[in-house]
């Protein structure tokens, strides 16, 4: 039943050709949270802001699949897997990213670090799912880490915190794992709901995280609130479950590449949100990481 329902769901999407327009949207909807992190992580301690978004995003998810008559309940064994795949992307990840940016490291540093992550994935996978990679997506791996290095090469300058090199390292191990752990044992599971049990078992992680150390502050301004609606609604909610479905229809290394398209398009948004300047280098840099995504998932 749960199988039918989710290749009826993809059916329906590769209908609406999403499939074409996915990764790009992806792409533009992912590299707004490091905005939205420097709009919000000002007022908020970086772990409950984080266990508060990811729990509202659970009930919104379980309220989606009731409405769309999808399933809400899942076996035993597909709750364990998405609550681990959960932690490894949600705790893990966002709540390394997060907390790395609120101890100073540089937003430009801490994306430039994390898109790492397709290179790691790409060689992962051949391993673990057995995957293959061509030449020119090689080509197109390196072109991305090169254009990705570019574009934020001046970051480099600041004084970089250790514990925030910490954390940002636990991030990028983070979502490496999880993006491999989706592909091997998270593609059966009914995408809501999946979604929606990784955001429970994430979410109490990060309570108790932010009860250990004692960062339970919040202050509910004006900026906080908007920049909170939107990391639930876009982030939380949109372009997670883009990932997924990228995921249960895309190779590992060919959605991964994408990631080398976030810091490129979060520098073009500072520069038109925060007035932070996008040199000639910067540009280069974006042309060259866009060349080398192309090259990896092209047919």
């Amino acid at each position: 039943m749960d199988g039918e329902i989710i290749g009826s769901t993809e059916s329906y999407l590769r209908g609406l050709k999403l499939s074409k327009v996915a990764p790009l949207l992806f792409v533009l909807l992912w590299s707004t949270g490091f905005v939205g992190a420097k709009y919000g992580l000002p007022y908020a301690d970086p772990f409950i802001f984080l266990a508060i978004r990811v729990l509202i995003a659970a009930v919104i998810l379980f309220a989606i699949a009731l409405v769309l008559k999808a399933p809400v309940t899942i076996d035993a064994r597909a709750i364990s897997n998405s609550a681990l795949i959960g932690f490894f992307l949600h705790a893990c990840y966002l709540g390394g990213v997060f907390f790395a940016i609120s101890k100073g490291l540089p937003a430009g540093v801490a994306a430039v670090v994390t898109s790492l992550q397709p290179v790691l994935v790409s060689l992962l996978a051949v391993r673990v799912l057995g995957e293959s990679l061509k030449t020119k997506q090689l080509i197109g791996l390196f072109l991305g880490l090169v254009g990705v290095v570019l574009v934020l090469g001046p970051s480099f300058e600041a004084r970089i915190p250790v514990a925030g090199i910490v954390a940002i390292m636990v991030a990028l191990i983070g979502s490496t794992t999880a993006t491999l752990l989706q592909k091997k044992i998270g593609s059966g599971i009914p995408l809501i709901a999946g979604t929606a049990y990784q955001y429970l078992g994430s979410g109490a992680v990060l309570l108790a995280m932010a009860f250990a150390t004692g960062g339970t502050s919040i202050q509910w301004s004006g900026k906080f609130v908007l920049a909170f609606i939107w990391l639930i609604a876009v982030l939380s909610v949109g372009a997670i479950l883009l990932l997924l479905w990228l995921l249960n229809t895309g190779s590992a290394a060919s959605v991964s590449s994408l990631f080398y398209l976030v810091p490129p398009a979060t520098a073009l948004e500072a520069f038109f949100l925060f007035g932070e300047k996008v040199n000639t280098q910067g540009f280069l840099g974006i042309g060259i990481t866009a060349l080398g995504v192309w090259l990896v998932i092209s047919n």
